[in-house]
């Protein structure tokens, strides 16, 4: 079993509300921290990178000069002018003689070597230069014939093979370069950290300019709370995000508003029903009681007696009849169930008519209907219902005695409509007061309530007409009232 959720309803989860303006500062800065890392990776990653390939660019810039002095220095003087630059220099000659200069490269992975320049390459030094002059003097009589670079975070080694069989290996030391990367690494790392507090500050700002459309959004909900319910967003940009919303928030409000007036409405109509209602069953109870209590109370001859249980008879129909109309008006509200059959529209008309001039031998009631047939599926007694309440109103309007037609139409223009129309030769309805008519419990002329009806049967004929489809009105005519029912043609 679901238990229910506090504040809530029992299934669905809870919408989170944590800070709107937390999260996108949360989420903006954050943002931004791994791109200001991903930058300085990038950087560091880079610039390293450049610098080491310098580094060998220079190495193998000092193997060419070292081979254009081949021949006009020995072995041990050349070795001694490139290792005071602070490389590791190892001369092999042809015949397998080695020359050793500077520090070794152990003792470069230990430390710095004095020779290396700011930039972590060789600082140029005299053999550098010497190197250059003899290069322009003996150019072209040894040079490197093949290099090969290799070496580790801390070592670049440099093995130059010269035209003349030697073998010339170069080491440098790669402390100089990841000094500058970690000084780099820790400038970038104090900007980024000044550009995180900076965009705090400014995310902040944008944030809260940005979300104060939603704060009106709140003020405004408030101030509806509290019984300004006449407020409104009206976005001026009802397509962003917060004009969807704002348009979202007013369409609600609106619709909240015209429910709230329907249920005061059918409130009111409610009560207005009540009450009119208890008052038309008070007059046939009260009459119905007056008459009983006679009967019990008095020492009344045989024809008293008869004429009062004859009021009682008819006072007691009357109460019947307006109950009965009530519930089939709860059944209309509810939703009225009908059993609809094929039936022709002008045989049932003929019948109906038939069954109220037996009921109303003094009433003037006649039919004309098509030769065709008319087909209709519709509710038989439902719709023989709707035929006699309307012939009751005519023949209430007319004194009882005046004359009815009653017609079945189907138009050329519209072929899936038909209609039945009601005349009489009444006082007919003022414009103004045909669609009140419809109305529960409203009676044009209360000065005749003793013969009139209880004010529900056209609402009743309405309904049950729009149960079908169709619906009931009441249209001007040159003399009398003109009711016309609207009913949708059978499909073949």
């Amino acid at each position: 079993m679901t238990a229910p959720i506090p504040g809530g309803g029992r299934s669905g989860s809870a919408l989170r509300t944590a800070s709107l303006r937390t999260r996108t500062v949360l989420a903006v800065l954050a943002l931004m921290v791994v791109l200001l890392i991903g930058l300085t990776v990038s950087v560091d990653v880079i610039y390293g990178a450049q610098l080491r390939t310098q580094l060998e660019d220079r190495l193998e810039d000092r193997a060419a000069a070292a081979a254009s002095l081949v021949g006009t220095v020995d072995s041990d003087e050349l070795a001694d002018r490139l290792s005071a630059q602070g490389l590791s220099v190892r001369i092999e000659s042809a015949a397998g003689e080695e020359v050793v200069a500077g520090p070794s490269p152990d003792q470069l992975r230990e430390g710095p070597p004095a020779g290396l320049g700011p930039d972590g390459g060789p600082r140029p030094g005299p053999a550098a230069e010497s190197g250059s002059s003899a290069d322009t003097s003996t150019s072209g009589e040894v040079s490197v014939a093949a290099s090969a670079i290799s070496g580790d975070d801390q070592l670049v080694t440099l093995v130059s093979t010269l035209s003349d069989g030697s073998t010339l290996t170069l080491t440098a030391s790669t402390a100089q370069i990841s000094a500058t990367v970690a000084q780099l690494r820790t400038v970038m790392a104090i900007a980024a950290a000044a550009v995180l507090m900076l965009a705090v500050v400014g995310v902040l700002l944008v944030v809260r300019s940005t979300l104060a459309p939603l704060t009106r959004v709140t003020t405004v909900a408030r101030s509806i709370a509290s019984g300004d319910r006449g407020r409104r967003l009206r976005p001026d940009r009802p397509r962003t995000e917060i004009g969807r919303v704002a348009s979202a928030f007013d369409e609600m409000l609106d619709d909240v508003e015209g429910a709230e007036r329907s249920a005061l409405d059918a409130e009111a109509r409610m009560r207005t029903f009540v009450s009119d209602a208890a008052h038309e069953l008070r007059t046939p109870v009260a009459g119905i009681r007056a008459a009983a209590d006679t009967l019990v109370r008095a020492d009344l001859s045989r024809d008293d007696r008869e004429l009062l249980a004859t009021q009682i008879a008819r006072e007691s129909g009357r109460a019947s009849r307006l109950i009965n109309d009530m519930l089939m008006m709860a059944r209309l509200d509810r939703g009225l169930d009908l059993i609809p059959t094929r039936v022709d529209l002008g045989r049932l008309v003929r019948s109906e008519a038939d069954r109220l001039s037996l009921r109303r031998p003094s009433l003037d009631l006649r039919t004309r209907v098509p030769d065709r047939p008319v087909p209709v599926d519709a509710d038989v007694d439902r719709l023989g219902q709707i035929v006699s309440n309307l012939v009751d109103n005519a023949a209430r309007a007319t004194g009882g005695d005046g004359a009815v037609v009653v017609e079945v139409l189907v138009d050329d223009a519209d072929a899936a409509t038909a209609r039945i129309v009601v005349t009489d030769d009444g006082p007919g309805v003022p414009a103004e007061e045909r669609e009140r008519i419809f109305d529960r419990l409203v009676r044009l002329d209360p000065s005749r309530e003793a013969r009139a009806g209880a004010g529900l049967g056209l609402p009743i004929a309405r309904g049950i007409a729009r149960a079908h489809g169709g619906d009931v009105t009441c249209v001007p005519a040159p003399r009398g009232a003109r009711f016309e029912v609207t009913l949708p043609l059978a499909v073949a």
